[in-house]
C-alpha cells in the first residue's frame, strides 16, 4: 500500500499525509459510487438470475458495507487525532474495483447484451471517478482501472461477438491515457500544495532569521488550547548593544548577528517551544511547562548563551547583552497581546536595573 500510494519523489511528509488523507474522500462521493455499483449488480442479477451474477450482487453489498464501516471509523479516529486503518480502506477499494471488473466480464460472457452494456457503462463511469478522485496516488489509480476494465479485455475473445474485440485495443489505450492524466493531475496538485505551503511559511516566518514572526507566534499560541495554558512562559528578549554593532560595523554585520542569535535561540528550545523575531532586535520565546520557579533559570540561561561573544567573520568579534522580561500564564493573562504587554513591562524593568537581567512581571 505504501508503494501504491507513492505520490512522487521529494514530496514533503506533510503534503504526503494530506494526499493520503484525500483518498478517503467524503461520504456523499463514496455513497454515489457504492449505490451505483450495487444498483447495477442488483438489476443484472434480477434480470438473468445466474448464480455468478447473484454472487456479484451479494459481494457488492458486503464490500460496500465494509467500506462504509471503515470510512466512518476512520473519520471518527481522525477527528480524535488517532491513527486510521488507511491500509484496510484502500485494500477494500482495490477489492471493489476488482468486483466491478468481475461483474462486467461475467455480463459480457452471459450473452445478454443489455446486461453487458449496462455493466460496462457502469464500469467505465466508475473509472472516471477513480481517476479524478484518487489522482493523489497515480499507481493506485492505474491498478484500480486495470481491475475495473481489464477483465473485459480478457473475456472479449470468448464473448462470441467480434465487435467486442475492439476492447482489446480500446481499453489498454484508455488505461494508459487515464494513468497519464492521473500523473499529470497529481503533479499539478503537489506543485500547488508546495506553493501554498511555502506562501504560508513565508507569511508566518521572519525572512531574515527563519524564526516565527508575530503572526506565527499568534498561531502557535492559538494551537495551545485554553485548558493547556496554565504553565506557559512568554520570554521577551532584547539584544543590549545591538545598535552599537549596527552603527560600528554596518547593517550587514547586524544581520549576521541577528541570524547567529536566532541559531542559538533555536538550540535552546525544547519540544513544543516556539521562538519568534517580532522586531529589529527583539525576540520572543513561548515555553511550555515553565512555572514561576523555573522561569528565572531559563531566562539566565538565555542571557548567558545568547549573550556569549559572536564571531561575525572578516575579523569582527562582538559581544552583546540580553535583557529578558517574563510573563506567565495564567498570572499575567492567557492571550498574546496581554502576555506581550506584561513581558514588555518586565523587560523595561530589566533594562532599568542595569540590563542583561531577567525580570518576571508583577501580578
Amino acid at each position: 500500500m505504501r508503494w501504491l500510494t507513492e505520490a512522487g519523489k521529494d514530496v514533503p511528509p506533510e503534503i504526503r499525509r494530506a494526499l493520503i488523507a484525500s483518498l478517503h474522500g467524503t461520504l456523499p462521493i463514496f455513497a454515489g459510487g457504492v449505490f451505483n455499483s450495487i444498483l447495477i449488480a442488483g438489476i443484472v442479477a434480477a434480470r438473468l438470475g445466474q448464480p455468478l451474477l447473484i454472487a456479484w450482487f451479494v459481494a457488492e453489498i458486503v464490500i460496500g458495507v465494509l467500506r462504509l464501516a471503515v470510512l466512518v471509523f476512520s473519520f471518527r479516529r481522525a477527528e480524535a487525532g488517532q491513527g486510521t486503518p488507511t491500509d484496510v480502506y484502500l485494500l477494500l477499494s482495490v477489492v471493489w474495483a476488482a468486483s466491478v471488473g468481475y461483474g462486467a466480464s461475467i455480463c459480457v460472457l452471459s450473452g445478454d447484451w443489455v446486461s453487458a452494456t449496462v455493466a460496462c457503462m457502469s464500469a467505465a463511469a466508475m473509472v472516471g471517478g477513480i481517476c479524478f478522485r484518487n489522482f493523489a496516488a497515480p499507481r493506485l489509480v492505474a491498478l484500480m482501472i486495470a481491475l475495473s476494465l481489464g477483465p473485459i479485455c480478457l473475456v472479449a475473445p470468448f464473448s462470441g461477438e467480434p465487435a467486442m474485440l475492439a476492447a482489446l485495443v480500446q481499453i489498454p489505450f484508455y488505461l494508459i491515457s487515464m494513468r497519464l492524466a492521473a500523473y499529470r493531475l497529481n503533479g499539478l496538485l503537489v506543485g500547488t500544495m508546495e506553493a501554498e505551503r511555502e506562501n504560508d511559511r513565508r507569511a508566518r516566518h521572519d525572512a531574515l532569521t527563519g524564526l516565527s514572526n508575530r503572526d506565527g507566534l499568534t498561531q502557535a499560541l492559538d494551537a495551545v488550547g485554553r485548558g493547556e495554558r496554565h504553565r506557559l512562559a512568554l520570554l521577551y528578549l532584547d539584544l543590549d548593544g545591538f545598535k552599537a554593532v549596527n552603527d560600528t560595523y554596518g547593517h550587514t554585520a547586524g544581520d549576521r548577528l541577528l541570524k547567529a542569535a536566532a541559531v542559538r535561540l533555536k538550540g535552546l528550545l525544547r519540544a513544543g517551544d516556539v521562538a519568534a523575531r517580532i522586531g529589529g532586535d527583539e525576540f520572543v520565546i513561548i515555553a511550555r511547562d515553565v512555572d514561576r520557579a523555573q522561569a528565572p533559570a531559563f531566562g539566565e540561561r538565555l542571557i548567558r548563551e545568547v549573550g556569549a561573544p559572536y564571531d561575525l567573520g572578516d575579523g569582527m568579534s562582538v559581544t552583546i547583552g540580553v535583557s529578558v522580561g517574563v510573563a506567565l500564564t495564567p498570572h499575567h493573562g492567557e492571550d498574546l497581546p496581554e502576555l506581550l504587554q506584561m513581558a514588555d513591562a518586565a523587560l523595561y524593568q530589566a533594562k532599568l536595573a542595569g540590563k542583561s537581567r531577567c525580570v518576571i512581571a508583577t501580578d
